[in-house]
């Protein structure tokens, strides 16, 4: 046998070693692994969500900071076309398309109403209103229109005003993502066995100020 085929003494001489199988996490561990990936998921998810409700927070408690809130305002009138109204009754989607084409108007079509001679309705988007008053004998309209700027915008989508379905659907999973990162981050905080005492504790003094600072306010 030559020297380079000669085994190591106290080596292998056979097969390869067998590793030893590795341990079943705990059901503890396990919880640790998934509070982990989902808060941190959920976080990356809702980001930019978050982002947007804390600033337009903040934009809702300063009514009176006047930048991005320039109100325009501005009269335009019409003629609806005939077949808009038989009698005492309004074809309303007519009115509404007619509106739109005619002058641009956008918005969801609110609050219709008839009253003797004449009819109205309104046109509301976010930071945007549109209000039409009709002559019912001549068809002849003026609408005023009143577009409040970004930041009413931005308010008005935090409050979900006048909001389609799908943007308060937005809201509502805003909502969710928000709890799953709260008690999420909750959960792995209980795992943390060198601050978890001294968090705690700052949790708690902080949500019974919260408490307090709540209670005063609705005084």
């Amino acid at each position: 046998m030559s020297p380079s085929a000669r085994p190591e003494p106290g080596g292998d001489t056979g097969a390869a070693r067998v590793r030893p199988a590795p341990r079943p996490r705990t059901l503890k561990a396990r919880m640790n692994v998934w509070l982990r990936w989902t808060h941190t998921y959920t976080s990356m998810i809702s980001l930019l969500v978050v982002l947007f409700f804390s600033l337009t927070g903040i934009t809702l408690n300063h009514p009176d900071w006047v930048f991005g809130t320039q109100e325009t305002t501005k009269t335009v009138t019409g003629t609806l076309p005939a077949g808009w109204i038989s009698g005492s009754e309004v074809n309303w989607l007519t009115v509404a398309e007619e509106l739109r084409a005619q002058q641009g108007l956008k918005g969801r079509a609110s609050d219709p109403r008839v009253d003797g001679q004449e009819a109205s309705i309104s046109f509301l988007a976010p930071g945007y209103s549109a209000d039409t008053f009709i002559d019912t004998q001549t068809g002849r309209y003026e609408t005023t229109i009143l577009a409040q700027g970004a930041v009413a915008v931005m308010n008005d989508l935090h409050k979900g005003r006048d909001t389609s379905p799908l943007w308060k659907w937005v809201i509502d999973l805003s909502a969710v993502f928000l709890t799953v990162i709260s008690l999420t981050g909750l959960g792995i905080l209980l795992y943390l066995k060198k601050t978890r005492v001294q968090a705690l504790t700052v949790m708690g003094v902080g949500a019974a100020l919260t408490v307090l600072l709540a209670w005063q306010a609705s005084r």
